[in-house]
């Protein structure tokens, strides 16, 4: 088990990078270059475990929100195998109208499990 602290950043945006990625295609290759096999993602509106089913999920929140955008909130933060950070969801260009927190548990670098909070949801979201 690799006990160093991660390059935090790296693998936030490694992260936000997937949720922004429209090609499914794509959207699993980055799964398989950043996430474990094993990997699990829950929040209070979704759960997934693996990478299809992640991806899948990915879609559906892209469908749900065309033209929104996720972003990097603040600096994220790691401490060994443990990484936290928070984002943004919006419209190109304007507003966030939703906003989060994820803490995520890492195997060598690679994601493995990633459980998300809401910290900002408009009514009817």
């Amino acid at each position: 088990m690799n006990t160093a602290a991660p390059d935090a950043t790296r693998v936030a945006d490694q992260y936000i990078a997937l949720w922004n990625e429209t090609d499914a295609g794509r959207r699993l290759q980055l799964l398989e270059a950043h996430w474990t096999d094993d990997a699990r993602y829950v929040d209070p509106m979704a759960e997934a475990s693996g990478r299809v089913q992640i991806s899948t999920l990915v879609g559906g929140v892209q469908q749900r929100f065309p033209g929104f955008r996720f972003r990097l909130k603040g600096q994220p933060d790691a401490h060994g195998e443990h990484l936290r950070f928070s984002w943004t969801l919006g419209p190109s260009g304007a507003e966030d109208l939703i906003a989060g927190t994820d803490f995520a548990q890492l195997d060598a670098g690679r994601l493995r499990s990633v459980t998300g909070f809401l910290d900002k949801v408009p009514v009817g979201a």
